[in-house]
């Protein structure tokens, strides 16, 4: 069992060594993993929602099996999110999962993310705090990298390639962003600052990707995501890079979220139209017009830089970016833009490929993603 103020005492496992206080920490403002995170200027102040879910209540209508099978939900998943998903994690298809992972656990295999970093994305964003949700695929599934955010790795791991053709995504948005320190790559700031990065798979045997695909982590996970469409009444950013991705969004009201898609930052792909899709300041324009200025997200990672002013609110998008982009107006049919062919290829492997999944090209980077 594990215990949440066992959570809160391990709050600071991620920033590495103890440093002096008064220098700047080497991969930007790197905050209590698993406390609540500190009110900040600019930040939403949005109390989190009344509701009448009783979670002792339920714990207690619980069977025996499903207490034992579904003590880290219990314990780890925040309350806002188990609120919503309780009905889910009693499902035969969810119990199922949870008998597999006690296997896999039983027989000595080494899973990725640590067992109490499963659900660290509920507690760094709780639902009431979505702005935007950006959507992963398969946990990094070497040392010292997966820790429950989507892209995310833990310090001192350098940020992977995909991640790092993310950054150079957000410089051209805002010229003014600066990489972290030492190529870092942890970006729970961007989760406690609203943005929901959230894995179709939690878990994964280390150094076998995908291996923990179609067990279930697939219904759970989509199931979060609608749960987001659906109590997020307001609106949200969903950024959606690659095929895979573009099917986990493809029920999303267009009307009232925001749904952004084109190809996978991965470096098989991210030539072909990620670098200048704009996503990060489109959604940023998006979230100034819906809720106003003060509720952007702020891309910065660094602890005296900033990612760029508030944008003015977005001019409406011609069909060429509908089209390579996604749109937040309910218009977009969700195409990926067509391969250019003057677009540099980036190895003979991708000169042979057409791209149509970019999960192919995921599969193929897993070993190339992981550290030297």
């Amino acid at each position: 069992m594990v215990s949440p103020n066992g959570l809160k005492r391990s709050a600071n496992h991620l920033a590495g060594p103890a440093v002096d206080s008064k220098k700047s920490k080497s991969n930007g403002s790197i905050t209590s993993f698993f406390a609540a995170p500190k009110a900040k200027p600019g930040e939403s102040k949005q109390p989190a929602p009344s509701s009448s879910f009783n979670k002792d209540k339920w714990v207690a209508s619980l069977t025996p099996e499903q207490k034992e099978l579904l003590q880290l939900e219990i314990d780890t998943l925040d309350e806002s999110w188990l609120a919503q998903l309780r009905d889910e994690v009693v499902t035969p298809e969810f119990l199922s999962l949870k008998r597999f992972l006690s296997k896999e656990k039983q027989s000595g295999a080494k899973i990725f993310p640590p067992e109490n970093e499963i659900y660290s994305w509920s507690r760094h964003t709780p639902l009431h705090k979505v702005k935007a949700v950006i959507v992963g695929q398969d946990p990094y599934h070497n040392h010292n990298q997966a820790h429950g955010l989507a892209f995310s790795v833990r310090p001192p791991t350098p940020a992977p390639p995909s991640l790092a053709n993310m950054y150079k995504g957000i410089k051209n948005d805002y010229p003014t962003f600066e990489s972290p320190p030492n190529k870092g790559g942890l970006l729970t700031p961007w989760a406690e600052r609203g943005v929901l990065m959230l894995n179709t798979c939690l878990t994964v045997r280390a150094h076998q990707a995908n291996s923990h695909s179609n067990k279930g982590w697939e219904r759970f996970t989509q199931k979060a995501l609608d749960t987001v469409a659906r109590v997020r009444t307001r609106g949200v950013v969903f950024l959606a890079w690659g095929t895979p991705a573009g099917k986990r969004v493809a029920g999303i009201n267009r009307q009232k979220h925001c749904v952004l898609q084109s190809v996978h930052p991965s470096p098989l792909s991210a030539m072909r139209g990620f670098f200048d899709n704009g996503h990060f300041k489109k959604c940023n324009e998006w979230l100034s017009e819906r809720y106003g200025a003060d509720e952007i997200i702020d891309w910065n990672l660094t602890p005296t830089k900033v990612s760029g002013p508030p944008p003015a609110p977005a001019d409406k998008p011609d069909d060429t970016q509908l089209e390579s982009s996604g749109d937040c107006d309910g218009k977009s049919d969700g195409l990926l833009p067509p391969e250019d062919e003057s677009t540099a290829k980036v190895s003979k492997a991708a000169e042979a490929e057409e791209f149509d999944d970019d999960a192919d090209a995921l599969e193929a980077l897993a070993s190339a993603e992981a550290p030297s």
